[in-house]
């Protein structure tokens, strides 16, 4: 099935037509999304050209499936972050993200784009959870944030106290992007979409090679999360995490803040402005991409839980997002790697990219426009900061390889048989060995090669979503194949009905 996110709903187009991608660039941008955008949009503005390649169109990718929390208070993130880097590692990463907000408070004023100030909260619902905030709102007042706590958030079910900081924004992300698109062009910038790139090659200048044409540019910057190209590792020190949000009418009570627990499963609240009140958003259950047995399950739950607390809502959209999670809890911000300043990557947001990919996108055009900005020294691609995350990356990729492992052997106990239930899919092996998708959706059998171009882990199927996602890095294709998104850069090839 489709899942469709409220703001993608409501700024719904037609799919554009391919683009095609050719020229010569300044710079050309990779992703059109929240980084991809405004980095596009600040360097045009200083009087760069510039071209953004999109592979589907604008905010197709986590974008368009945020939250669009614009908070500087993010759950627990804080406390995670000071246990892997140092007090002014925290200090500066705050100072990152509160640039961002203002940068973005002020973008949406001066362009008419809808804002609503709420406070933010890290509530918590167990004694673990109250322990976790409270360290949060330690960590947080050291860096310098005003937060507080409070004993009784207002929530219609029973916690131990939450975090305030007030202050902070909300939106919809797709109107932001729509502004960001129709400013960047205003400014000469060219905006492609339906163009997939496929490869980066060459320096001096860099060629970029799409499904529609080639291009070549002084310098190339990599918007898409995590990065579409190998070099430099990064999908070995992030992991790809997957997580849900459900939109509600007639939720009794309103919620006047935003809201993340910092128990688990996480739940996220904020309300939304619709025309005939407002909506509730409830977020949470997320998993690893590939690595949760029913994520139509995770989907229900939420539902059950939202009707539990909040008589009455009436479930309107459901849909979901996918982030990247770094080992050593930083952004990455710079150079793909070392020595090249004319290749330039942005991701690993862990799920704040409202400020995380603004931030990243100031720290990018003031670097490449030849400034400085003390604070973007804590997000650089290759900082000593990535050294405090050796031990998680170590763990991170033996998870992998478990995963790689598990992968390659479940589908001996599956050589064959009748066809998957309606809605259903699993990996089974062909008649030469090889793992193969299969799936039955609207009647109809499909088989597709099971295994990721990326780096070969072998495919699971996606209930809700009708997708085949991949364990190890994130990677996913459609029920037919085809490509979603990366780190892989192509879909994979059908085998026939």
């Amino acid at each position: 099935m489709t899942l469709t996110s409220l703001w993608r709903d409501r700024h719904a187009r037609d799919m554009p037509e391919r683009g095609v991608v050719e020229g010569h660039w300044d710079v050309l941008v990779i992703g059109a999304g929240i980084t991809g955008l405004t980095t596009g949009l600040l360097l045009a503005r200083a009087g760069k050209s510039v071209a953004v390649v999109e592979a589907r169109e604008v905010g197709a990718g986590t974008t368009g499936g945020s939250t669009a929390k614009v908070s500087v208070l993010q759950g627990t993130q804080l406390s995670r972050l000071a246990r892997r880097q140092s007090e002014a590692a925290v200090e500066q990463y705050v100072r990152a993200n509160a640039e961002a907000q203002a940068w973005v408070d002020r973008y949406c004023e001066e362009h008419g784009v809808a804002l609503q100030k709420r406070p933010a909260y890290t509530h918590a619902t167990s004694a673990s959870g109250e322990r976790a905030a409270r360290h949060e709102l330690a960590v947080a007042r050291r860096a310098g944030l005003p937060v507080t706590w409070v004993d009784t958030p207002e929530l219609p079910f029973e916690t131990r106290g939450a975090v305030l900081l007030p202050d902070q924004s909300q939106l919809d992300p797709m109107e932001l992007l729509g502004a960001l698109a129709a400013d960047f062009r205003t400014h000469g910038g060219t905006l492609v979409e339906g163009a997939r790139v496929r490869r980066v090659t060459g320096r001096g200048p860099i060629t970029v090679t799409a499904e529609t044409g080639t291009a070549t540019a002084h310098t190339v910057v990599v918007a898409t999360n995590m990065p579409i190209l190998d070099r430099g590792g990064f999908f070995a020190r992030a992991s790809a995490e997957r997580s849900y949000c459900l939109a509600f009418a007639g939720a009794e009570p309103t919620v006047a803040g935003m809201y993340l627990s910092a128990d688990s499963p996480s739940r996220s609240l904020r309300d939304a402005p619709g025309p005939d009140g407002p909506l509730l958003l409830v977020g949470g259950n997320g998993h690893g991409t590939g690595r949760a047995s029913s994520p139509q399950a995770r989907i229900d739950d939420l539902a059950a839980w939202t009707r539990q607390h909040f008589p009455g809502a009436e479930l309107t959209h459901t849909w979901s997002a996918q982030d990247y999670v770094t080992s050593h809890a930083l952004p990455f911000v710079g150079p793909l790697v070392p020595g090249r300043s004319d290749l330039m990557v942005a991701g690993g947001y862990a799920k704040w990219g409202m400020t995380n990919g603004v931030a990243a996108a100031l720290a990018l055009s003031s670097r490449l426009l030849g400034g400085h900005t003390e604070w973007a020294a804590v997000l650089d691609s290759w900082s000593a900061a990535w050294l405090r995350g050796v031990p998680q990356a170590a763990l991170l990729n033996a998870e992998v390889g478990v995963e790689m492992t598990r992968g390659w052997l479940s589908p001996l106990t599956r050589p064959g048989g009748r066809a998957p239930a309606e809605g259903r899919g699993e990996v089974r092996l062909d008649h030469v060995g090889l793992p193969t998708g299969v799936s039955t959706i609207d009647g109809v059998v499909r088989r597709v090669p099971a295994v990721c171009p990326h780096l070969g882990g072998v495919l699971r199927w996606n209930d809700a979503e009708h997708s085949w996602d991949c364990p190890l890095h994130g990677s996913r294709f459609d029920k037919d194949g085809a490509l979603l998104e990366g780190p892989a850069t192509c879909s994979l090839t059908g085998v026939g009905d």
